[in-house]
């Protein structure tokens, strides 16, 4: 195969974990929509460029060469910015093997703490849901119209270096809140990435569930943190009377957990399969309280 180049619209925390994954054989266009960012992405191996929502001369000659395109935009209620900005560029591309588009398991909504797989119901609660589950379906419909693979990942709660319970112990933020039966799903930044440059290697498409093998209750994931800490968990807080933002309140509302044999029967094996493997490895190498500090030499 030619030499890959990949441009990812929104170089965020879970794109630029994906470039540090970067075993050096592909070149990695991303875009933020702040100039102060550009050496976060230059440090993660990323060729940054600016997007806000237009076209520009530049992301047009990045594109042009683009053999996998990613993106990790969120949508708006105008629709997907990249499409709005960007269709008609993409469906020229003339260098494109593959289409993915990052999601969130939030689009299968509710299931009372029943297992869904890919073939599930998407039943989304928040208006941010049925935004994704609209995106992912014109996302699609692109892939399908220029004949060209597309991969949808629907991502759980992300976490990993600077971003994770040890964290939030450390600078007094974590909270245990208790909602009888409730279980979170999670994805390491690893894993995501793995995962990508698994789907990419064999220029996969369809619809993949990215997340652990262990949906679990999140005062759980604190007290397991803080054992390793050494340190007494903060105490439990029942949900009815904690003080929680909408977004937060939202959160809770939608309980399920969701399976991963489509990403496994893909080729992909998990780094971290539950957060007990991954928490044990952080807090063993040291490498949970910085996301871009770390190398790609180091992983």
């Amino acid at each position: 195969m030619s030499e890959k180049q990949i441009f990812i619209f929104g170089a965020g925390y879970s794109g630029r974990a994906f470039a540090r994954a970067n075993k050096g054989a592909a070149t990695i266009f991303g875009t933020t929509r702040s100039p102060e960012k550009f050496e976060t992405l230059r440090q993660a191996g990323i060729a940054p460029l600016l997007f806000d929502g237009a076209m520009t001369g530049e992301i047009g000659d990045a594109l042009g060469k683009t053999t996998h395109l990613l993106i990790s935009i969120a949508p708006e209620e105008a629709g997907d910015p990249v499409l709005n900005a960007a269709r008609e560029a993409i469906a020229q591309m003339p260098a494109l093997e593959w289409i993915s588009y990052l999601s969130t398991v939030g689009v299968y909504g509710n299931y009372d703490g029943a297992w869904v797989d890919e073939r599930a119901e998407c039943r989304p609660v928040s208006k941010r849901s049925v935004m994704r589950v609209a995106a992912e379906g014109d996302w699609l419909e692109l892939g399908r119209e220029i004949g060209r693979p597309g991969a949808i990942l629907r991502l759980s709660g992300i976490y990993g270096p600077g971003r994770n319970a040890l964290v939030n112990l450390e600078n007094g933020t974590a909270r245990r809140l208790v909602k009888p039966d409730q279980v979170f799903n999670r994805i390491h930044c690893d894993d995501i990435a793995g995962a990508l440059w698994q789907l990419i290697e064999g220029n996969t498409g369809g619809i993949f569930n990215v997340t652990d093998d262990l949906p679990a209750p999140p005062q759980d994931v604190v007290a397991y943190a803080a054992s390793l800490m050494g340190i007494e968990p903060p105490p439990e807080i029942p949900f009815d009377a904690a003080q929680l933002s909408p977004m937060a309140r939202s959160f809770y509302g939608e309980n399920k957990r969701v399976a991963n044999a489509a990403v496994k029967a893909a080729g992909y094996s998990l780094r971290f399969p539950d957060y007990r493997a991954a928490f044990d490895h952080m807090w063993a190498s040291g490498d949970w309280r910085d996301g871009e500090a770390r190398s790609p030499m180091k992983r």
